[in-house]
């Protein structure tokens, strides 16, 4: 598992630096990734988007993600496990994606997934998504260390909504 503390600083520099939060996403993407390939098989950030024209509500786009091609790209918020973590504004740790009902398959071999949001208050800006192929691949541990990084995500986010 990576250092969450040394990901932050790095993030934090990049602000420090003037890089924006399209730059920090895709680098925590490739960190993620590279910290732990045996069981990170898919590292991918969705950002929440509203809706355009006459459509009411929100969906998650695919911003950035390393690993097998995704037909997921859009997710209307309250679909999937990525979907429902949006809806029902809670970070979601899943073992055996088999066991999920609404469940949107990228890749038949992932057995585990594990969303954390990134947000800032009540505000969600997007998510952090990992696929594993193998089962209870997440530990509170690994809910924790992405947090971390998310929270410093979204403080970035938050700041150039001002």
């Amino acid at each position: 598992m990576f250092d969450p503390q040394e990901l932050v600083r790095e993030l934090q520099d990049m602000r420090d630096a003037g890089y924006l939060s399209d730059a920090l996403l895709r680098h925590a993407v490739r960190r993620i990734k590279s910290s732990d390939e045996a069981r990170f098989d898919w590292v991918g950030v969705y950002l929440v988007r509203d809706l355009p024209g006459e459509e009411e509500g929100q969906e998650l786009w695919l911003h950035n993600y390393l690993g097998s091609p995704t037909e997921h790209a859009r997710i209307p918020v309250g679909q999937g496990i990525c979907g429902t973590a949006v809806a029902e504004a809670r970070n979601i740790n899943v073992p055996d994606v088999s066991k999920v009902e609404n469940y949107l398959s990228c890749n038949p071999d992932v057995i585990s997934e594990m969303v954390v949001l990134i947000r800032a208050g009540s505000q969600i800006f997007g998510q952090l998504d990992l696929d594993s192929e193998s089962k209870n691949a997440f530990k509170d541990a690994d809910e924790e260390a992405l947090q971390l990084v998310a929270d410093k995500l979204a403080e970035q986010m938050a700041a150039e909504q001002r």
